[in-house]
């Protein structure tokens, strides 16, 4: 006797009763045995083919049902002839398939509702999946077990948002793929890089060579780093056990990357961070082991340890890092999404390159919101416009002062905001104050020496000035690259008697170059001939590119945050006005490019005395005038030593002083914060460490310090000199046009 198709699980019986039926049945064949296999409940899957039937077997006999004819006529009421097993066990698929989907419609109909914003997509799928044939799989390709089954029964409101923003990533990524090509393909940019990553395997290859040399160390190196990992798998176990295991490598405190808890909660992400550090620790001692490398080929091969470790790491990739997964499901990989238009806005904006958007660039304007503090361009000419500032008391002091800053960056780092203006304080205590605004230069300018600088630069300024003021003597200052000038000019001066410059104060800058900082690992001689080659091309080279540099030296700081926030998480980066500064870069002249590099960086030749302008040998030694020297504790650009050794190669009296923090934020420190502190001390000789060990510390900002020194040297004042007034009419009111011209 045949076995029931009614299924035995009641769940499945009910299911399969109010199933809708599908397609037409056919009449099973009464008098063929082989017509009616066993029946085979929806648990069993698919029916099986009987098995054949051996010699000497007695046949089964198959008791044939009643024709309707025949049940008519004994009086009873005929039934349909049984559909065959395999077809019923389709069906009860099918009909808990049909079931689990109108499930499914009704819950994305109810999301659809309260997500507005949405609904277009989901309308959409659900038009489609209810459409001619849409409860048929035979019609759309299925069937019972086919893809389309599987579908409809995993896909969901939240798996279908997350799907519609990946078909949105890969249309973004488009754009930011055709954003990078678009220059490349009409000749606009050529292809770049190729010279750095050649140097860095060079490099790196060299601090192989010296490892090879040496077996037993090598394979010495090898026991620590897989000793290493030994001890961290068993850590690793132990914890996901449920036992305690103490880390094998601990991030510096400092370190932002890993403060997200689940880093050292959840065994796993502790693991990765782990690894990590201990691979790149032991990479970085490989560097520092290394024998018989020279003193430069360390120096890069650190770095560029440093600087690929860093964009391993495993808090710069979504699926390494918890706090993205977590942003990425919650959001639906919204962020990913986000994060794609920004990189393709930010290729465009580099015109092919990515410029890394640290701050919200709309935020801010200069002459809006940055480089307040009133004034007049008083001068202009082909290399700078020069700013005289308006007085804020009735008596200033008699000798005015000239401020060089750096033309690698703008001026307005000193008049920020009106809160972080140094320009703003010392027009407060009664200085007469003039700044330089250097051109944003271009082609025109690509035969600019340094001479040009000095010349129709800094000697300009301070003439006019003087002229202005109606004084034999200025006050000078130099930050950064625009100290550098200023003491070549000082010695060209003194080589030649001139005495228009009574004293110079230098914030954070070198000349000796001895020490000179990461920047080195930029320079050396083939480094150099290709930069030379590509400014040989231009007339200059790019501000993009001296900005790049500055953020590989600290790329944890300036560049992989900015990549996890923007690109990654997909949120704007903060108003921030010191980056929106630090953004606004400004391009180089060639000729002027090319001399500081190689005489300053290369050759140190300002400091051993081999440095010619306009054929004059300089000799800083024969600059008496009196020199207040800033340096700041955590400087990477102009160490604290390479400041510290600069200031003993002056002829005059030196005035040290240490400020806490770095390089910005050490020298822009307006006393109202009462942030960091200063050391002050003797005068500078011999090593920075005993220096330090002898200075005084002080809370505070140094400003007042420098204040009461230039009192000392004058103390005599005058009516206050308004700008626009003298022999050079006003032109237009600061901060000028040269400032806002954008690279």
């Amino acid at each position: 006797m045949a076995r029931s198709v009614v299924s035995r699980s009641p769940t499945k019986q009910v299911e399969a009763v109010s199933r809708p039926a599908k397609a037409p049945r056919r009449r099973a064949e009464p008098d063929t045995p082989k017509s009616q296999p066993k029946s085979v409940t929806p648990e069993a899957g698919p029916a099986r083919t009987p098995p054949k039937q051996r010699s000497g077997d007695a046949p089964k006999t198959v008791r044939a049902k009643p024709k309707p004819r025949e049940a008519a006529a004994e009086g009873k009421t005929p039934k349909k002839p049984a559909r065959s097993v395999k077809k019923t066990s389709a069906d009860n698929t099918r009909g808990v398939a049909a079931a689990r989907r109108e499930n499914a419609r009704a819950a994305r109909a109810a999301w659809s509702e309260t997500h507005k914003n949405t609904s277009a997509p989901e309308e959409e799928t659900s038009s489609r999946a209810t459409g001619p044939g849409a409860g048929d799989e035979r019609t759309q390709g299925g069937g019972a077990g086919s893809g389309g089954h599987q579908e409809s029964l995993f896909l969901t409101p939240e798996v279908e948002a997350f799907a519609t923003n990946m078909a949105r990533l890969w249309e973004e990524s488009g754009r930011a793929v055709s954003a990078y090509m678009r220059p490349r393909e009409s000749g606009a940019k050529g292809s770049a890089g190729a010279n750095e990553v050649m140097d860095v395997v060079k490099t790196l290859g060299q601090v192989a060579e010296r490892w090879l040399a040496d077996p037993g160390r090598v394979a010495e190196a090898q026991r620590a780093f897989t000793g290493g990992f030994l001890d961290l798998w068993a850590g690793t176990l132990r914890r996901f056990s449920g036992e305690a295991a103490e880390p094998v490598v601990q991030p510096d405190p400092k370190d932002q990357r890993f403060r997200d808890p689940e880093w050292s909660e959840h065994p796993a992400f502790d693991f990765l961070k782990q690894a990590y550090l201990h691979a790149s620790r032991w990479a970085e001692r490989m560097v520092d082991e290394a024998e018989e490398l020279d003193p430069h080929t360390r120096q890069k091969a650190a770095f560029y340890v440093k600087l690929l470790s860093n964009a391993v790491s495993p808090s710069n990739f979504v699926p390494t890092n918890p706090e993205l997964i977590r942003e990425t499901l919650a959001s639906k990989g919204e962020n990913l999404v986000r994060g794609m238009r920004m990189l393709a806005e930010d290729i465009a904006a580099g015109e092919g390159d990515l410029r890394i958007r640290q701050t919200d660039p709309t935020s801010f304007e200069v002459g809006r919101n940055l480089a307040l503090s009133p004034g007049k361009v008083v001068y202009r000419g082909e290399l700078f416009e020069l700013i005289q500032y308006s007085p804020a008391t009735e008596m200033v002091r008699t000798r005015p002062i000239v401020i060089v800053p750096p033309w690698i960056n703008k001026f307005y780092i000193l008049d920020l905001t009106p809160e972080k203006s140094m320009i703003k304080w010392c027009v407060e205590q009664g200085l007469t104050i003039f700044c330089v605004s250097w051109v944003n230069p271009d082609r025109r300018h690509a035969q600019k020496s340094f001479e040009h600088y000095m010349r129709e630069g800094i000697m300009r300024a301070v003439d006019v000035a003087r002229e202005i003021c109606g004084v034999e003597k200025v006050d000078t200052v130099g930050y950064c690259v625009g100290g550098t000038l200023l003491a070549i000019t000082l010695a060209y001066m003194a080589a030649t008697g001139d005495e228009r410059i009574a004293s110079a104060t230098f914030m954070t800058a070198q000349v000796d170059f001895t020490d000179a900082g990461d920047l080195k690992v930029f320079v050396d001689e083939d480094q150099i001939a290709a930069v030379e080659a590509h400014m040989a091309q231009t007339g200059y080279l790019e501000g993009a590119r001296m900005a790049n540099a500055f953020n590989m030296i600290r790329s944890n700081d300036l560049i992989w945050p900015y990549v996890v926030n923007n690109y990654l998480k997909g949120k704007a980066p903060f108003p921030f006005d010191l980056l929106y500064w630090n953004s606004d870069a400004t391009r180089m002249p060639a000729a002027n490019h090319s001399f500081y590099l190689r005489g300053c960086y290369l050759n140190n030749d300002l400091a051993e005395g081999r440095m010619e302008i306009g054929g004059t040998k300089l000799d800083l030694k024969k600059v008496t005038v009196p020199t207040y020297n800033l340096a700041t504790r955590e400087d990477h650009i102009a160490p604290a030593r390479s400041v510290f050794l600069g200031a003993q190669l002056f002829g005059g009296p030196a005035r040290f002083v240490l400020s806490g923090s770095g390089h910005i934020a050490g020298v822009v420190n307006p006393p109202a914060r009462m942030k960091y502190q200063h050391w002050v001390g003797e005068e500078p000789r011999g090593r920075l460490s005993d220096w330090f060990a002898q200075a005084e510390e002080r809370p505070g900002s140094w400003w007042p310090d420098w204040r009461a020194w230039l009192a000392a040297l004058d103390a005599t004042m005058v009516p206050a000199r308004t700008p626009g007034d003298g022999p050079y009419p006003a032109i237009e009111d600061a901060p000028g046009s040269y400032v806002k011209v954008r690279a």
